[in-house]
């Protein structure tokens, strides 16, 4: 009788033995992964059974019942976190289950470039994989309200590349890059020049988004502020292109005519109207904050382009034309340069 209980134990401990041992080959195993891994995205609302449900559906995940009974044992069901995960080959249940409890997701860049407008960053952001786009334009409500007690929103958001999740929506992202630009505008007004003829830190975000605009190599970014600053110091009107074109929006078709720089109508048209236009005309990077606070030294009141990315500065209006004429009129009879030479 003893002998009999003794094998009937043996047997049990031994089937107990392989089970465990095959329980643990099937935990530490990889799961069923193509060699150019699998995108999983864990939706509101998921469980870990339906989750698991989907994978063994896909041929992914062998033994559904098991890697949910397993993660209920463990207390993962609970704690699985939203998002999208990327499954590389060799990965195994046990490591899934850390994954998807680690928050570990697929992360995204989208880079903002300098110089573009709001409008521009928005649609971008709208066209990029993943962001969910939920702002109804650049003065939505809810930039509004990130940007106040400014009224414009033009320009408050920082140029830079951004890291998001798929889900996140473009309000998420500029709200990121609005407290970057927050951030870097108050280092680069903390390091100003003394003596600037701007009333405040937006002053200086609407020369640096001027600056950005007119900039064709980085080199020469303080240089175009010192003409700009020195323009406002002696009362001159600015008479920037980029300023006009962008109060002319959407009605603008590529070509700056007389017209359009005879209009005072236009409240960001610089050829007409002194001092700074009402607000920023794009958004500018650190490296033109930078400029617009600490612009070059030197006598250039007029700047125009060579045809190669650089400028011609002058000192005088004399040297000035004598410049277009060498750059620009033998090219385009029409050519208006920024700052142009004609100074009531």
């Amino acid at each position: 009788m003893l002998r009999y209980l003794s094998l009937a134990l043996s047997g049990t401990f031994l089937m107990v033995l392989v089970a465990l041992r095959w329980l643990d080959a099937w935990w530490e195993g990889p799961l069923n992964v193509a060699e150019e891994g699998l995108i999983v995205y864990v939706e509101p609302g998921d469980s870990l059974s339906r989750l698991s449900r989907r994978l063994a559906d896909a041929g992914v995940l062998d033994h559904e019942r098991l890697f949910n009974w397993a993660g209920r044992f463990l207390g993962a069901d609970s704690r699985i976190r939203l998002g999208e995960y990327r499954l590389e080959p060799g990965v195994t249940p046990a490591s899934l289950l850390a994954q998807l409890q680690s928050g570990d997701t697929v992360r995204y860049l989208v880079t903002l470039p300098e110089g573009i407008t709001l409008g521009e960053a928005l649609k971008l952001l709208a066209d990029s994989k993943g962001i969910k786009p939920v702002l109804e334009g650049p003065q939505d409500s809810r930039l509004l309200d990130l940007v106040a007690p400014a009224t414009l929103t033009e320009g408050y958001f920082l140029p830079e590349t951004y890291q998001y999740e798929r889900g996140d929506s473009d309000f998420d992202i500029l709200h990121e890059a609005h407290r970057m630009m927050e951030e870097a505008l108050v280092e680069v007004w903390g390091q100003r020049q003394q003596g600037l003829p701007y009333r405040d830190p937006y002053d200086a975000l609407i020369m640096a988004s001027i600056i950005e605009k007119e900039t064709g190599l980085a080199r020469e970014r303080a240089a175009i502020g010192g003409v700009f600053v020195r323009r406002l110091r002696s009362g001159m009107r600015l008479q920037t292109d980029p300023t006009v074109i962008y109060g002319l929006g959407a009605t603008f078709e590529g070509n700056l005519t007389r017209k359009h720089l005879s209009d005072e109508k236009n409240a960001y048209n610089s050829y007409r109207h002194k001092g700074l236009p009402p607000g920023p005309i794009a958004l500018p990077g650190k490296a033109a904050l930078m400029a617009a606070v600490n612009p070059e030294a030197g006598d250039a009141l007029y700047f125009v382009a060579r045809g190669d990315g650089s400028h011609q500065f002058s000192a005088s209006l004399k040297e000035h034309e004598a410049a277009v004429r060498q750059f620009q009129l033998s090219r385009r009879a029409d050519y208006r340069s920024a700052p142009k030479s004609n100074e009531p």
